[in-house]
């Protein structure tokens, strides 16, 4: 039966500065770089080894899997990365630090953009500092200028479907490298968590999930390779 490892990226720069990173593309910490080294020795301790690894389009999770692979002996493994499994949009909180932002409009409302399942930050204004039509990754593709984590999972699970489940379905190992909202999504796709619930998985950074999975990619047992940080693991519903 297939395996699935999800590896959320290490700390990034704009994590270290507690500001929202979404789609801007800024790299790992040098902590960050060794959580990701750290995970790679992980999954090699549990013998996984890839068919293929799936990334976003973005460096810090890129760099995240590179590193990983490279830790783990792993420098063969193909790489396929995509825009649609890319960190969620946070529109026009893009860039700011979100102390600051929080005592601008306050706790409560940042927190509804922040946690909510459904509601999504204010649109990104086009023409600024971090309007991303114009960068060449994203050519020709309908990007969005806001999102929340449910149109973060309504362009993911296309994609997942279309590219990664045949994979898992022909019986190959995977890897995803990426970041806290797709990857949520992915696991909200895979375990049906409620939409209430899946707020509050947190997908520790540079500790491997490794999710069994049956013959029709349904959950059969999940377990954090490093479990003296594990957070609590999703249960299928």
């Amino acid at each position: 039966m297939p395996r699935l490892i999800l590896l959320r990226h290490g700390q990034s720069q704009w994590n270290l500065e507690n500001r929202f990173t979404g789609w801007v593309d800024v790299d790992l910490t040098a902590e960050g770089e060794a959580q990701a080294r750290r995970g790679g020795e992980l999954i090699a301790e549990a013998g996984f080894k890839p068919a293929v690894m799936f990334t976003s389009v973005l460096t810090r999770a890129q760099r995240t899997g590179a590193l990983a692979l490279q830790s783990a002996g792993l420098t063969d493994v193909p790489v396929i990365e995509d825009w649609r499994l890319n960190e969620r949009h946070y529109g026009g909180l893009t860039g700011l630090n979100k102390a600051e932002t929080a005592q601008k409009h306050g706790e409560d409302q940042v927190k509804i953009w922040r946690r909510s399942y459904d509601v999504p930050p204010p649109p990104l204004a086009s023409g600024g500092e971090f309007d991303f039509n114009a960068d060449p990754r994203y050519a020709g593709k309908a990007i969005p200028d806001t999102e929340s984590l449910k149109t973060t999972l309504d362009r993911v699970k296309p994609y997942w479907d279309a590219e990664i489940a045949p994979r898992l379905k022909a019986g190959g190992d995977v890897l995803i490298a990426a970041h806290g909202n797709s990857l949520r999504a992915i696991v909200k796709l895979l375990f049906n968590v409620p939409d209430d619930q899946i707020v509050g998985v947190e997908i520790p950074t540079g500790n491997p999930l490794e999710i069994d999975l049956d013959a029709d990619l349904k959950p059969t047992a999940a377990r954090y390779l490093d479990a003296a940080r594990a957070e609590t693991l999703p249960t299928a519903s």
